[in-house]
């Protein structure tokens, strides 16, 4: 499962000190595979937040401890909200060259 969050802030080094906290502790969570931050290189203003997750379920579980709720869920709330933010892996590319496809839950 990924979370793929945009964000456009407008005080960007308070914008830096919270997300370096919500990724710490989102990373820290249980079966968090990574949490990415990354800055668009043609629109420097411009930010996403990127975590892995094992499954729906363990995303969702993720969000529950307190220290969470208290600082990712507001953090996560200033995403855009333009796009979607919650993806299903259907297919991931291998270093040697396989790949595995994961099921839907979708159907």
């Amino acid at each position: 499962m990924l979370l793929v969050c945009r964000f456009s802030p407008d005080d960007e080094a308070d914008f830096l000190v919270r997300a370096r906290r919500a990724v710490g502790l989102l990373a820290a969570q249980p079966h968090c595979e990574r949490v990415d931050l990354a800055r668009a290189v043609e629109a420097p203003g411009q930010w996403v937040l990127v975590a892995v997750f094992a499954s729906l379920t363990d995303y969702r579980r993720a969000l529950s401890p307190f220290d969470v709720r208290e600082h990712v869920v507001p953090f996560l709330s200033e995403a855009s909200t333009a796009d979607q933010a919650v993806f299903e892996r259907h297919t991931t590319a291998l270093p040697d060259g396989g790949w595995v496809d994961h099921p839907s839950i979708l159907g």
